[in-house]
């Protein structure tokens, strides 16, 4: 078990790395005091304790009532479902009351690390209202693979660049290899408005760039409309 992800992804749902490690604990017991806790899990008392309390906040354990009061895990599917739901209402709330924003600047906008990046991705995928155009090497679509099928299934138009077909309906697809180098690239346009591209490694360092500026996205659009060109005359030709 990788303890260190758990407690990452536990992170997430609103728990301290203390609290993550607390429920981690709860959850392979039948219940515990503070003391026991703090025992196992080398947590000061007085910590274990205020950790505690905030699980039961949370929503992540009950407290059993008794002589000494005892804490037991509320199990994760619950915990994790009951997160996700009152974010999601809290989420429709906030789109309804929050001020309308300030019209998008135009510009270059910069965007570091792996999931800020992956997370762009998905939202331009999930609010492209025509057409999509998707470079990338095969290991990405398999974390865009649900949106990509419900884009194509919508009947919206899906042009998928990468090594192999990976499978969905409707989209058309050009091979295109990526080398170890050029491996964790990726190139996305929606909409012909907006345009994501970037380095994406598993690095601390992982960087990309987004952009709505018409005349930038005109010509990565053309960029990549002469990359299509090349792959249909490279396979044409039977190279």
């Amino acid at each position: 078990m990788e303890e260190s992800i758990i407690l990452e992804k536990l992170s997430g749902f609103g728990l301290t790395r203390q609290e993550a490690s607390l429920y981690l604990y709860l959850l392979q017991t039948t219940g515990a005091t503070g003391y026991e806790a703090a025992k196992q899990t080398g947590i000061s008392r007085s910590n274990a304790y205020s950790g505690l309390a905030a699980l039961t906040e949370k929503g992540a354990a009950y407290r059993v009532e008794g002589n000494t009061s005892r804490y037991v895990a509320v199990d994760v599917k619950e915990f994790c479902r009951n997160k996700l739901y009152n974010l999601r209402q809290d989420s429709l709330y906030l789109e309804k009351h929050m001020p309308a924003p300030v019209r998008e600047e135009e510009g270059y906008f910069t965007i570091t690390g792996e999931r800020n990046l992956l997370d762009k991705a998905r939202f331009l995928i999930e609010n492209a209202k025509e057409r999509l155009y998707l470079s990338a090497a095969n290991r990405f679509f398999k974390q865009f693979q649900p949106e990509l099928e419900k884009f194509a299934a919508d009947g919206k138009k899906l042009v998928i660049l990468t090594e192999k077909n990976p499978g969905i309906p409707g989209a058309v697809f050009y091979h295109k290899e990526f080398s170890e180098e050029s491996s964790g690239q990726i190139r996305l346009i929606a909409d012909s408005s907006r345009v994501l591209t970037g380095e994406i490694t598993g690095q601390i360092s992982d960087s990309g760039l987004y952009c709505g500026l018409q005349n930038f996205v005109d010509v990565f659009k053309e960029a990549m409309r002469n990359e299509i060109r090349l792959i249909e005359l490279t396979e044409k030709n039977g190279e």
